[in-house]
């Protein structure tokens, strides 16, 4: 059975050996580009450029090898080769291993510096100040809503969105010993909590719940109390050197989060893409119908519409708004200009690709 299996073997590590030499080669046309890029002052980046390499790779393979496998292994190669050209350092929502991080590895791949923040507004500071190039931070779940500590930073920090990352999220129960008997406390941050808060009344009825600034930092407290349970990711599991409890406990499959990077600049358009916003309307009847009014007529897909208290001052808001489009789309800008002159505030928060991707494992 050996000698039959040898030949193939041997086929099989002819392969990799190409692929590696391929990958080599790569890199280094790929460190050519950069330096070409820099002597035009051109973007490292070019969205356009990687869906149409995703296209083109997609059709080639007819279904052959599984696509999604195919879109993650290309995925990791081509940042790998983006980040030859130019280094980044990436801060997110820490501790290690929050899904934060795990959002920020899929979107930046295993080659990119990560720095772990102590709270949303943190990452928004760094990047503001120019520490890290870029920040990744939750804003929405699709069955909690927004995340209001990352809407109310955009007020706070000028920043702009430079991509969208979207995740099927799987909260997992730890602890030291993997026997729930042993957890007295649950902790985890305000939003997994909320949502296993059906699967903790029912299995932990006299547990308390304990809220913390991240499923990372709940991990980490698990790691150092063997009396303490943890809502956490499969990265937080290896990272603590945690047993598991129970897996998915979250109430509702299809759990999504949505993540957004931020850095100085968006990116030039890509072919599918949205445009966030900042406004404020006109204290007069009607105005945010005037609004809405504006972009149904330019034939645009609202998204999204988000309010937010301004801070110190009652009853006065601020409106978040994603439309379906790049700020370079004729439509898109010249809605945008309408709404400037019609709008008590206005700011382009960034225009960046679509994730169309909703899952992933968590």
């Amino acid at each position: 059975m050996a000698s039959d299996l040898t030949p193939v073997r041997e086929g099989i590590d002819k392969i990799d050996n190409t692929i590696l030499e391929l990958l080599k080669e790569r890199l280094a046309l790929a460190k050519t580009i950069g330096q070409l890029k820099d002597e035009s002052k051109r973007a490292k980046w070019d969205p356009l450029r990687e869906r149409q390499i995703y296209e083109r790779l997609t059709e080639l393979n007819n279904g052959v090898f599984p696509d999604k496998a195919l879109h993650s292994i290309f995925h990791e190669i081509i940042t790998t080769c983006r980040l030859s050209q130019q280094k980044i350092n990436v801060s997110y929502l820490g501790p290690e291993a929050t899904f934060t991080h795990l959002a920020g590895v899929k979107y930046f791949g295993h080659s990119a510096t990560y720095t772990p923040m102590e709270s949303i507004a943190d990452v928004f500071s760094e990047v503001e100040k120019g520490r890290t190039q870029y920040g990744i931070v939750p804003v929405e779940n699709s069955i909690e809503g927004a995340v209001f500590s990352t809407l109310d930073s955009f007020m706070q920090y000028r920043t702009k969105i430079c991509g969208e990352v979207r995740m099927e999220i799987t909260h997992n129960l730890v602890c030291q010993s993997g026997d729930i008997n042993d957890i007295q406390t649950v902790a985890s941050h305000t939003q997994p909590l909320a949502q296993c808060r059906e699967w903790l009344r029912k299995h932990l009825p006299s547990c308390p719940t304990l809220p913390v600034f991240s499923t990372g930092a709940a991990a980490q407290m698990a790691s150092n109390n063997p009396n303490i349970g943890a809502i956490a990711s499969s990265l937080a599991i290896k990272t603590y050197d945690l047993q598991v409890v129970v897996k998915g406990i979250e109430d509702y499959r299809g759990n999504t989060t949505r993540f957004l990077v931020i850095g100085k600049e968006s990116p030039s358009p890509s072919g599918s893409d949205r445009t966030s916003l900042l406004l404020g309307h006109m204290d007069r009847p009607g105005a945010l119908n005037e609004i809405l009014s504006v972009i149904a007529r330019a034939g645009i897909n609202l998204a999204k519409i988000e309010s937010r208290p301004i801070k110190g001052k009652q009853w006065k808001y601020l409106f978040f708004l994603d439309l379906m489009g790049h700020i370079e789309d004729e439509n898109i800008k010249d809605c945008c200009k309408t709404l400037n002159a019609l709008c008590s505030y206005f700011e382009w928060l960034g225009s960046y690709p679509r994730s169309d991707d909703s899952a992933a494992d968590a």
